[in-house]
């Protein structure tokens, strides 16, 4: 909403494409852009020009959807599912990604499965068997040996570490 009253306010026309993404109909000044990036950080938002940053942004977001907010397993691998999400050809998006943020998708993908399942385990509802399932691991040995690699502790040591920092005060 804030978006819309700045656009308006400044007397740009505009139409929304996609969430956070708007595709402003004539040729904006300089002043005008001014007036907008002040407008927008007043409100804490930011003005995205830069076409690799923007592309950048969108795999995050499709990464980040994909391993903390979908708990469907995706059909294809992450590379299609990613290229399809984009409409770009995989090739391109992981060069441009690897580029700028100085670590690979498969590494960024890595990251974010490893974050879900130290929550999913924190949560203690499921079972590893059943976290590595929800997190499209091949075994539970493929979830531990990615887990050990990323945060220097297998799964099981993990849990227990929460559990210490849970226990009673009156057993201190």
């Amino acid at each position: 909403m804030v978006v819309k009253e700045e656009l308006k306010r400044i007397g740009l026309h505009f139409i929304i494409v996609d969430l956070g993404e708007i595709e402003i109909m004539e040729n904006i000044s300089m002043e005008k852009r001014e007036l907008l990036k002040k407008g927008l950080l007043a409100s804490g938002l930011e003005l995205m020009e830069d076409k690799k940053a923007i592309l950048i942004e969108k795999i995050k977001n499709v990464i980040i959807e994909m391993v903390h907010y979908t708990d469907e397993v995706p059909k294809v691998n992450y590379s299609d599912y990613i290229s399809e999400k984009l409409n770009h050809d995989y090739t391109y998006l992981s060069n441009i990604f690897s580029e700028v943020k100085g670590i690979t998708i498969q590494q960024f993908i890595i990251n974010h499965k490893i974050e879900r399942a130290k929550e999913l385990i924190l949560y203690d509802e499921l079972n590893l068997t059943e976290i590595s399932y929800i997190l499209n691991y091949s075994s539970v040995a493929h979830l531990s040996n990615q887990f050990k690699k990323v945060t220097g502790l297998s799964p099981s040591h993990f849990k227990q570490l929460k559990d210490k920092r849970r226990c009673p005060i009156d057993e201190i």
